[in-house]
């Protein structure tokens, strides 16, 4: 049955969920790393519990506790000196050529993450995917390895992929125009060569995803830089990882459907102050957790809340943001393209058009993004449309009545659809259903729950 959003109004306070695109970083780093690391605040969304279990198989140890995850890493420096793949007990499961199977679940990071890193090892590894995940592709990732001198095949360009190591020092090349994942998994896992190693990339797509990866790096004790140009990089691989504490900062990513949700469904209009942010908090929806500083691209979800004529308040490490009066606005997502389902939830209050661009990079997601949000907005009577490279949202005075009508969607297994869906249903006419609305596990399994605090329908 689809589950139904009515509409409501949002106050309150609420924590953002922990990053999982940080949470699987420091997982990896962790999982490499010489001795114990403890991962504080850690997400336990899908693609999270993908990772660990990735870790798991790979040879380090994992114990989950509901505030933390301890992590005793397989020191991948001195274990490259043996012949094979080891498990937690440190025995050796390679035994006649056969593979270590790992699953990645539907996590699109931690399979193409995880394929350098399982590269480190010397003996083959096969790195599944379950769901959407089969149709996402994967010849950057084979492309690469193959270039570096690896046995590496995905039938069909989509997994599963198998690699058969060992990752050797040197001078790799990668082309980021799609996606910023494999060279993620590369950085780390060239810490742990044994030597050092250049990388050259070419057209980086979501530069902060990688600076994200090159903090937690650094965190965990390896050393990687980043010449002036930004494409250049320079791995040292003799010195590995060592155990570490490591917090997991809110999710810019998952916090923008709150933030979207308080400033369209918020419990009061303020015109007073319209795309002016303040240095204290005001009334309104107000999110904690969240690193103002932080090198996750999706963090500019602020910048196209201004641009819309939000109100937002900063106190610390909370935003607080309250329902305004919006206008259409232009906003260039290529470098976040996550943030486009959210958007779309917050141009459709907007007086006036509204276009984002960087509608390519939405092709290769849990699902087609950009058709998915025209056919399954439209559903609701937004006319949406593709213009070139951007997404064109008219905006609310297009609607009849001034909102959106209630009708059945579906989420297409797409976690951000199955969000910016039930965030526009908050404003709609009637209610709004969600068909494979249980998607949301995939990056933030407390999704609904927080809607419904913040709604304060939660007992």
């Amino acid at each position: 049955m689809p589950l139904w959003i009515e509409p409501a109004s949002m106050g309150g306070s609420m924590k953002a969920p922990p990053s999982k695109s940080a949470m699987q970083r420091a997982v990896a780093c962790a999982a490499l790393a010489r001795g114990d690391s403890v991962i504080l605040n850690p997400s336990f969304c899908d693609d999270a519990i993908a990772a660990l279990g990735v870790a798991e198989a790979m040879g380090a140890r994992v114990e989950r506790q509901s505030d933390r995850v301890a992590i005793t890493g397989m020191d991948m420096l001195a274990r490259r000196s043996h012949l094979g793949p080891y498990s937690q007990d440190g025995t050796n499961p390679v035994q006649n050529g056969s593979a270590v199977i790992v699953d990645c679940g539907e996590a699109g990071l931690c399979i193409r993450m995880f394929s350098s890193i399982a590269a480190l090892l010397p003996g083959p590894v096969e790195l599944r995917g379950r769901g959407s995940l089969l149709r996402r592709p994967m010849d950057m990732v084979v492309d690469a390895l193959k270039s570096a001198g690896l046995d590496c095949e995905a039938p069909g360009g989509l997994p599963p992929i198998r690699v058969h190591g060992p990752l050797r020092t040197g001078t790799f090349t990668v082309d980021g125009t799609r996606s910023s994942q494999f060279l993620t998994g590369l950085l780390i896992a060239l810490a742990c060569a044994g030597g050092d190693s250049v990388v050259e990339v070419s057209k980086l797509a979501s530069k902060g995803y990688v600076d994200l990866t090159l903090d937690i790096i650094r965190h965990f004790g390896a050393c990687v830089s980043l010449d002036d140009e930004g494409t250049r990089f320079s791995v040292s691989g003799g010195k590995g990882y060592q155990g570490r504490e490591y917090f997991v900062e809110g999710d810019w990513s998952g916090a923008a459907f709150l933030l979207v949700a308080g400033v369209t469904a918020g419990v009061a209009t303020d015109t007073a102050g319209v795309g002016r942010v303040e240095p204290i908090p005001v009334s309104g929806v107000r999110i904690e957790g969240l690193s103002i500083q932080s090198s996750q691209p999706d963090r500019a979800i602020l910048e196209a809340l201004v641009l819309a004529g939000a109100r937002l308040g900063f106190d610390r490490n909370a935003i607080t943001i309250r329902k305004s009066a919006l206008r259409g606005f232009s906003f260039d997502a290529t470098d976040c393209p996550d943030l486009f389902p959210p958007l779309v939830a917050l141009c459709l209050r907007c007086q006036g058009e509204s276009r984002i661009l960087g509608v390519g990079r939405l092709r290769d997601k849990e699902s087609d993004r950009a058709e998915a949000l025209v056919t399954e907005f439209g559903k609701l009577g937004l006319s949406l449309r593709v213009d070139g490279d951007e997404l064109v949202i008219p905006g609310v005075e297009s609607l009849a009545g001034g909102a959106l009508r209630g009708g059945l969607v579906s989420s297409r297994g797409d976690h951000r659809i199955a969000m910016a869906a039930a965030v526009a249903g908050l404003c709609a006419a009637g209610r709004v259903g969600i068909e494979g609305e249980g998607c949301v596990a995939k990056s933030y399994p407390g999704f609904y729950e927080d809607l419904e605090k913040l709604a304060g329908r939660a007992s």
